[in-house]
């Protein structure tokens, strides 16, 4: 049975959870308990070596890294949202990456400083924010500019590029990110989050903060 590891707040587990709900697999979700260190057990260690989430464990075949898991999954069952087609994975590829080096690196440190920061005691650091922010604004545009061509990022068909950037967006509203000025990224967003794929994960990512010690 595919089991997947991860947490209930981490972006990049949050992308292997919806694309295996969006595939309609049957698998076990894990949930590692980071506060306790479960992740730098020598048991888990032997399915990521790095000690970090996602994870995976396909019936004895390993795998760590959400997109490489996302990809995986996609291929093995065949799905459209990463089709075999040279050309339209290419596509897809390049807006993973973009979503994942472009909005994803610069969204982090904005979540950190903002929504875990303090709760775990450590000095935010505004500077980093402040990067973020900035650099964000030379890189929300031009997802914006790409919704004007269709539906979704690379076509009016979902693809795994949707699912990686909507996972990554999950904490603007507890991080403070106002996306109001990016009216069609909003659309497409309130959107996808309407779709079976999302609501059979979780109804909304800050209603995960209001548990008790989470940090």
């Amino acid at each position: 049975m595919l089991t997947i590891y991860g947490s209930d707040l981490s972006g990049p587990a949050i992308k292997v959870r919806l694309a295996a709900s969006f595939l309609g697999l049957n698998y076990k979700w894990h949930l590692v308990n980071l506060r306790e260190g479960e992740q730098k057990q020598e048991w888990f260690l032997k399915i990521n070596p790095v000690g970090k989430i996602p994870a995976m464990d396909d019936d004895g075949f390993y795998l760590f890294e959400s997109n490489a898991i996302c990809k995986y999954l996609c291929d093995k069952h065949n799905s459209p949202l990463y089709p075999k087609d040279v050309k339209q994975r290419a596509v897809i590829e390049q807006w993973i990456d973009y979503a994942s080096f472009h909005i994803g690196a610069n969204l982090m440190p904005i979540v950190y400083n903002r929504v875990f920061a303090k709760r775990r005691g450590i000095p935010v650091n505004e500077k980093a924010i402040t990067d973020g922010e900035e650099s964000l604004k030379q890189y929300f545009p031009i997802v914006e500019k790409q919704l004007t061509f269709h539906k979704y990022i690379v076509s009016n068909e979902i693809s795994l590029a949707d699912i990686i950037l909507l996972a990554l967006l999950e904490p603007v509203e507890m991080a403070q990110v106002n996306l109001s000025g990016y009216p069609k990224l909003m659309v497409w967003r309130a959107e996808c989050k309407k779709q079976g794929f999302y609501t059979r994960c979780y109804k909304e990512y800050g209603e995960m903060l209001k548990a008790p010690n989470v940090k």
